[in-house]
């Protein structure tokens, strides 16, 4: 039994809702190893020893069938943890698993504030004939009212029909050109952090499937992480495909992520 309140990472290996390549089921195991790799320490940025005894639990990877029934073993495998008053990082899986986790987190937090790191805004309300693509969590989550604020962040790839979605949900939009937003991310409340990795320039991660030029630096993702003011109940790093990755740029880039991720959840 792991101590309530502790951040818990929990693998979603499922990319069964990718558009366009296969890849990111294997990223769970990997991006555990990437951020306990000798090569670096275990200290994140704020001062937290990730090497601590029982500073963080590990609830393993789920088992995932590839199609529509994973998401019900997700929402319970999400559940099982909030129960116990833990505070779940989910390591993915394409970015379709954010909604069956924020749906099970609503159930917890009804005041949910999210953070979104994305190149994509993942509001379409189909996208290749499909509602729960990877392309559309983020319109199931706010047709539904899971979450009460979403601010999504490094986001370029605006369309028309995506841009009537961000009007019709209220979502606030800060884009590339805009940033550093830091100033922004002060909040009273519950948050969760739903980081794409696609929100880097693939100059810096080239390991996703939809490469889109003229991202964020990992530093800049960083600081805006750091910035992040609020209660964080959960968060998920999802879109890593290892297939696609350069010398593993990216398996150590994700690695990093997630002990800012740990730190920040565990210093408070």
């Amino acid at each position: 039994m792991i101590a309530p309140n502790k951040p818990t990472l929990l693998g979603i290996p499922f990319d069964a809702n990718s558009s366009y390549l296969g890849g990111a089921i294997l990223a769970p195991p990997l991006i555990r190893t990437a951020m306990n790799c000798d090569s670096s320490n275990s200290w994140s940025e704020n001062g937290v020893n990730l090497a601590m005894p029982e500073i963080f639990g590990d609830a393993g990877d789920l088992e995932l069938p590839a199609d529509a029934s994973a998401f019900p073993l997700i929402e319970q495998g999400i559940e099982n943890l909030l129960a116990q008053g833990l505070r779940p990082i989910c390591l993915g899986g394409d970015h379709s698993i954010t909604y069956p986790i924020v749906r099970t987190f609503a159930r917890y937090f009804p005041d949910l504030t999210i953070v979104h790191f994305d190149a994509h805004p993942d509001l379409y309300d189909e996208f290749q004939g499909n509602r729960y693509s990877h392309a559309c969590p983020f319109a199931r989550i706010m047709e539904e009212g899971r979450a009460k604020r979403l601010i999504q962040l490094g986001i370029r790839t605006m369309s028309q029909p995506l841009q009537e979605q961000v009007n019709k949900f209220s979502v606030e939009v800060v884009t590339m050109s805009q940033l550093p937003a830091l100033n922004r991310l002060e909040f009273d409340g519950p948050v969760y952090i739903s980081f794409d990795v696609d929100v880097l320039d693939p100059a810096f991660a080239p390991g996703i499937s939809h490469r889109e030029p003229g991202g964020m630096s990992v530093r800049e993702a960083l600081n805006h992480l750091h910035a992040i003011r609020g209660n964080i109940v959960g968060a998920d790093l999802v879109e890593y495909n290892p297939t696609q990755d350069i010398s593993q740029l990216t398996w150590m880039v994700c690695g990093r992520l997630l002990k800012e991720i740990l730190g920040k959840m565990i210093a408070g």
